[in-house]
């Protein structure tokens, strides 16, 4: 009876109230993709903050799930494996985990949850925890027209986030409210902070590796001809947005500079670059193609083992502004001010046309012949790295 007469009371609580109440068991959910993972990192953290003697978990792919395990806020990782259901002939064992990971989440007894993904299945699982907290984003809001001190962009998006989707918002006990889209992702999901009572230190989004995941990175260059202390370029040209992609000889242009220079150059991403990656490779000669060779915790240690990584807008931009290393990301359909690397607006690359951001995801898409992308050279990108590696050596 006195369990009952409790949940009753925290359910009933307003957003003032939670902010002086206490949690021992939570659990963060958002499960990918990469750059949106890293984005949370700065919640996991007030969380540790706000509640330093809390189980905090964080629900996740195992895809992912080394990028954060080794963080010291963070308890436990609680594995998703989403991808199970998309093996040939693992379907009913893929059902038979994810009843499994049902069980797990109900049998933790988390009396608050934090849902930063907002999607159905998110949902799900905050509802199965039975926790008598459950937060997460309100409803999707209308786009409004963008203008930023930063970059004067005035579109109006078709696309991006909005709000939590397909519903999950009626999930929750307490929603978190959108007062703007024109707010770069990691301020929007600390807003969670002001239901919590987290504090006003500036946010941390430093990415812990393990000491293996180090060793690892090395021997891989080790034995693709990169020895130990030499310097090193990593060049991410992978993305799934078609309209986000550089051009070849774009990045093939920075390779050979760098390479002409004696800096090692390797080009890193998942399966899906191959062809991209391939591409730059056979146009830059001595180039490392590492592609499809790391998981998203290598990545992470090969661009911390940099001097510079260039990418376009990816998680692996997310990655080098979490690791605080210099970087130059090509922007074009997508707004840095939403999505760009973290107060490091010098880090993006972009050519100001009225048409860009346009947000179209497909080239097909585009009527300007993907000009916002053509028209930036690998000597604009060289000219703000080495800008940035000499401000870094100041």
């Amino acid at each position: 009876m006195s369990t009952q007469i409790e949940n009753t009371q925290v359910n009933n609580r307003t957003a003032s109230d939670l902010q002086s109440a206490e949690f021992s068991r939570i659990l963060l959910i958002k499960p990918s993709a990469l750059g949106d993972v890293v984005h949370t990192i700065p919640v996991l953290v007030k969380l540790r903050a706000r509640y330093p003697r809390a189980r905090i978990d964080w629900l996740i792919t195992p895809e992912n799930a080394e990028v954060v395990r080794h963080h010291p806020a963070l308890s436990n990782v609680v594995l998703f494996a989403r991808r199970d259901f998309l093996k040939p002939g693992q379907r009913w064992h893929a059902t038979l985990g994810f009843l499994d990971l049902l069980k797990q989440i109900r049998r933790a007894k988390y009396d608050l949850v934090v849902d930063m993904h907002g999607q159905v299945r998110s949902a799900l699982f905050a509802l199965i925890s039975g926790a008598r907290v459950r937060i997460g984003f309100d409803r999707p809001i209308e786009f409004s027209r963008t203008i930023s001190a930063e970059h004067n962009l005035k579109n109006v998006p078709s696309h991006g986030w909005r709000g939590a989707r397909e519903g999950s918002w009626i999930a929750y006990t307490h929603r978190i409210p959108i007062t703007t889209l024109d707010v770069h992702a990691i301020d929007r999901y600390l807003w969670v902070g002001s239901l919590l009572g987290f504090d006003d230190e500036p946010p941390d989004l430093a990415i812990h590796l393990s000491p293996e995941t180090i060793d690892n990175v090395e021997r891989l260059l080790e034995t693709h001809g990169v020895p130990a202390g030499k310097p090193l370029v990593v060049l991410v040209p992978g993305t799934i947005w078609e309209t986000k992609h550089w051009t070849i000889e774009g990045f093939a242009g920075v390779a050979r500079e760098y390479l002409r220079e004696g800096v090692a150059v390797a080009l890193a991403g998942t399966k899906r670059d191959a062809v991209r990656c391939e591409q730059i490779a056979a146009a830059a000669p001595g180039t490392v193609n590492l592609c499809g060779k790391t998981t998203p915790a290598d990545l992470a240690g090969l661009i911390e083992r940099a001097e510079v990584a260039v990418t376009n807008d990816s998680g692996s931009m997310h990655v080098a502004a979490s690791l605080g290393k210099p970087m130059v990301s090509v922007f074009g359909p997508t707004n840095p001010v939403h999505i760009g690397p973290y107060q490091r607006p010098e880090s993006v690359v972009r050519v100001d046309l009225p048409c860009s951001p346009c947000n179209y995801r497909r080239l097909s898409q585009c009527p300007f012949n993907h000009a916002c992308m053509k028209q930036v050279t690998s000597e604009m990108v060289l000219e703000r790295a080495r800008k940035i590696l000499g401000a870094a050596k100041l």
